[in-house]
């Protein structure tokens, strides 16, 4: 596999990964009243809990798509062909 084809699978990765995190946020904010009422019927957990859960969640599932994502990207972008 070349260096150009691994780019665009790690950019296309990207734009996956950033799409995802982009419609979990979006639903955390929009439909946070509903999500919560479906997890606490199954879990007892605070708002606060759930919140705190979510965050981190997705901040470690950012912090992700950096460093298996991005970095990569931008190291063969740097490499050249």
């Amino acid at each position: 596999m070349s260096i150009p084809v691994i780019r665009d699978v790690l950019f296309v990765c990207f734009m996956i990964n950033f799409g995802l995190l982009l419609w979990w946020f979006c639903m955390f904010i929009f439909a946070h009243d509903l999500i919560y009422k479906m997890h606490s019927r199954w879990f007892k957990i605070s708002a606060e809990k759930f919140d705190a859960i979510h965050y981190a969640g997705i901040a470690c599932y950012k912090i992700g798509i950096f460093f298996f994502n991005v970095v990569p990207f931008f190291a063969l972008q740097v490499v050249g062909d």
